[in-house]
């Protein structure tokens, strides 16, 4: 399949003038129903991608193989831009590179790499960043291994809410001196957060979950925000629905328990009134004179006329 024309949509909203939310997406229906919705890209995110592959939460035991494929699934369904989160590169320098190349031939549109310092190492209690060196180096790495220019690779930081809002833009730099198209931002909270990175770096602005004074776009494309991410709602109201769908097959068991416990019930109820009533002893009467009648064979009793 061709790809090409998804990522100069991609790029071409991050080059643009204003900012857009993505549309949550997590596998092919979710993401043909947000094309059908009218949002332009589509976030395909790491926690989530844990959540519908394995059925577990996101502590970095997926699989690049895993999330790339079901990366190619969603693409493949639709034409909607999308932007992945390609975590930590699912390992050192060599394994980022080859996550690009593994992730552009899914055909994302866009992907993110993140200097956290990930699977979180024995005895560490808070999250933890890698030096800024080696984030560079898994971003020259990223960018080394990508093959269609038109692919974007957006250097993700989650430093503002770990070592604070001066290593953040320190990092963003750094990132930018190594050449990505864009920086991605997790964790800014305050205007007063995204006016000094805005101000300090060049590149178009990714934001990780916004919330309260960051809600305004009009404010956000002011700030050379283009993508801000509103969380992954859609995921979670899908896991409401089928559990909350009484004709879900994994509730069959319990309705088959209720109406059993419903008839058993009922024929103790039916037994009881027979009782009180004395029905039982005409029930055995008519069963004394059946069993005096003669039996005849059906092909003995004449056919009417």
């Amino acid at each position: 399949m061709n790809w090409t024309d998804r990522r100069r949509r991609f790029r071409a909203i991050l080059a643009g003038e204003r900012c857009v939310h993505p549309g949550s997406v997590f596998d092919p229906i979710s993401a043909r129903i947000a094309e059908d919705l009218g949002f332009e890209v589509g976030m395909f995110a790491g926690s989530t991608a844990s959540l519908t592959v394995l059925g577990a939460p996101d502590v970095i035991v997926l699989t690049l193989s895993e999330f790339a494929g079901q990366a190619y699934r969603i693409n493949r369904a639709g034409n909607l831009p999308l932007m992945v989160d390609a975590d930590h590169g699912y390992g050192n320098a060599l394994n980022a590179k080859r996550t690009v190349e593994e992730l552009e031939t899914a055909g994302v549109g866009g992907l993110s790499l993140e200097d956290t310092d990930l699977p979180t190492p024995f005895g560490t209690a808070k999250p933890r960043l890698t030096s800024i060196a080696e984030g560079v180096g898994k971003m020259k790495a990223a960018l080394a291994g990508r093959q269609d220019p038109a692919l974007c690779i957006a250097g993700r930081t989650s430093a503002v809410q770990i070592s604070g809002l001066d290593d953040a833009i320190a990092r963003g730099k750094a990132y930018e001196e190594a050449g990505v198209d864009a920086l991605f931002f997790v964790g800014v909270r305050t205007r007063a957060e995204l006016d000094a990175i805005s101000a300090a770096t060049r590149l178009p602005l990714i934001l990780g979950g916004v919330s309260g004074d960051l809600t305004d776009l009009a404010y956000l494309s002011a700030r050379r925000v283009r993508i801000a991410l509103q969380g992954h709602q859609p995921f979670a109201a899908a896991v409401k629905a089928i559990h909350d769908n009484p004709r879900h097959p994994a509730r069959a068991p319990r309705r088959h328990a209720a109406r059993q416990a419903l008839r058993h019930r009922r024929r103790r109820a039916d037994e009881a009134r027979d009782a009180r009533c004395g029905l039982h002893e005409v029930d055995e009467g008519f069963l004394g004179l059946a069993a005096t009648l003669p039996r005849q064979r059906l092909s003995h009793v004449p056919l009417p006329r």
